[in-house]
């Protein structure tokens, strides 16, 4: 998220501001979004700096979660467009889920496109799920779903989302530096405040800066993938967010068709981040 991106993704929280033509969220039945972005070429130095980030070896094919970088700024200019119900800032990424259908070599040029739908109800409030479709020479595939919530009037009697196998810490522990946040910035163009330093955290209600999301996805990816096939799905669920610098448990468990695995706070055991790794 470029700085010209995170400045549309908050201005429609600023009083006043938010009434501008342009900023303006319009009123009306939302009933979807899409955005399509230009053909990419992969390149290695990008992935290799992405995978050292993230813990994966260098290869010539790109690491699992690798063309959500793609699909970010696609998603944040959704939430960025006046038609969109809901301000970015504030939007909480609550599940994701990522299908290779096979390898993706460097070297290789995608075409990406994203959409999302009407809000659908959940306890805590709405969610918005974004499809992205990532395609080679006409063939899909990478696909992904991300699913955010925007708190709000919930609806109690709406699934509250996904439930997985239970993954306990297996002792590997991970200690992760201040500046974790800014280094996947830099390498994802996530650079929403709240992952970056303690004052700008701290303004938007946290103690201090958090790990990305989807950064604790790839490095749990990262640690399961020289045991997973090239087609591969992979879902997860975001819980408590990681406060930097920290030290979490990773935990993994083969269960039917994959792996369940998990990530949790090194002190209290609170959970991180749960989720599956299924073949195809």
């Amino acid at each position: 998220m470029a700085l010209p991106l995170i400045l549309r993704a908050a201005l429609p929280s600023v009083p006043v501001v938010n009434q501008l033509p342009g900023i303006r969220k319009t009123s009306g039945e939302f009933t979807g979004l899409s955005r399509t972005g230009p053909e990419t070429t992969i390149e290695r130095e990008h992935v290799d700096a992405f995978a050292a980030v993230c813990g994966f070896p260098a290869k010539d094919a790109v690491p699992l979660p690798y063309p959500h970088l793609l699909a970010f700024p696609l998603q944040m200019a959704i939430m960025s467009d006046p038609g969109f119900p809901a301000p970015a800032i504030g939007t909480v990424h609550l599940e994701n889920s990522i299908t290779a259908h096979r390898p993706i070599a460097i070297g290789e040029t995608l075409g990406v496109t994203a959409s999302v739908a009407a809000a659908k109800p959940h306890p805590k409030g709405t969610i918005f799920e974004f499809l992205t479709v990532v395609t080679a020479d006409g063939e899909n595939v990478w696909e992904e779903t991300s699913t955010y919530l925007r708190r709000g009037k919930g609806d109690d009697s709406a699934s509250s989302g996904a439930v997985f196998p239970d993954a306990r810490p297996t002792g590997i522990v991970w200690k992760l530096p201040g500046d974790l946040g800014r280094q996947y910035a830099a390498v994802s163009g996530d650079h929403n405040p709240i992952h970056l330093y303690p004052i700008t955290a701290k303004a938007l209600g946290f103690k201090r800066q958090i790990a990305h999301g989807m950064w604790t996805m790839a490095r749990c990816v990262a640690a399961l993938e020289n045991r997973l096939p090239g087609s591969v799905r992979v879902d997860v669920a975001f819980k408590k967010p990681v406060l930097l610098p920290g030290s979490v448990a990773f935990g993994s468990t083969p269960v039917d068709g994959g792996y369940a695995f998990s990530l949790s706070s090194l002190k209290s055991g609170a959970p991180h981040l749960a989720g599956r790794t299924t073949s195809l």
